[in-house]
């Protein structure tokens, strides 16, 4: 099963551009506000227990996605470094175990445009991070803008590029 892994900073259009590839390739999408908005309706955001079922239930879902021969699953997910280390190693060892494969996308765009995006009233569907004091907060505690530590890691800067558009190039670059 193939493993795609959009990531980048809230507000960069990972869930936009995620849908778009699901559609192009047929792949499950698994966004990380979906296990978030689940797990946030036992366990307060931040939480120790919060992190764990949210980690269990993606795990869980790799896993059952891979014996089941998924084609492929596409995860978004803000890889803030280097608190997310071991979460993320998790991930890979997950993909991987089933000789799955996964493939980074980073997701930038210009600090202008990601906070006008993050105002965007679509993000009020899903309990995304929607002020520039929050994302501010975020980025004063994680270096969100950092590149994951595997390869390979397509870096797409989507300042001017359509949502389809940076999906297709996500399709070519990995022959999905």
């Amino acid at each position: 099963m193939k493993t795609i892994f959009i990531y980048g900073a809230p507000g960069v259009g990972k869930l936009t551009v995620a849908r778009r590839l699901s559609n192009l390739t047929s792949f499950s999408l698994l966004h990380n506000h979906l296990l978030n908005d689940l797990v946030e309706t036992v366990f307060e955001f931040g939480t120790n227990e919060f992190s764990q079922a949210v980690r269990k239930y993606r795990l869980d879902l790799l896993e059952r996605a891979a014996r089941a021969k998924h084609k492929g699953i596409i995860l978004t997910y803000v890889y803030g470094k280097p608190a997310d280390k071991n979460s993320l190693k998790r991930i890979v060892r997950q993909a991987r175990k089933h000789r799955g494969q996964i493939l980074f996308v980073h997701l930038i765009c210009d600090k202008k445009v990601l906070l006008k995006r993050i105002k965007n009233p679509s993000r009020s569907v899903f309990s995304k991070i929607k002020t520039h004091e929050k994302l501010h907060d975020l980025m004063k505690r994680h270096d969100i803008f950092a590149d994951v530590p595997y390869q390979p890691n397509f870096i797409i800067d989507n300042t001017h590029l359509s949502p389809i558009r940076a999906a297709r190039l996500i399709r070519k670059r990995y022959r999905i």
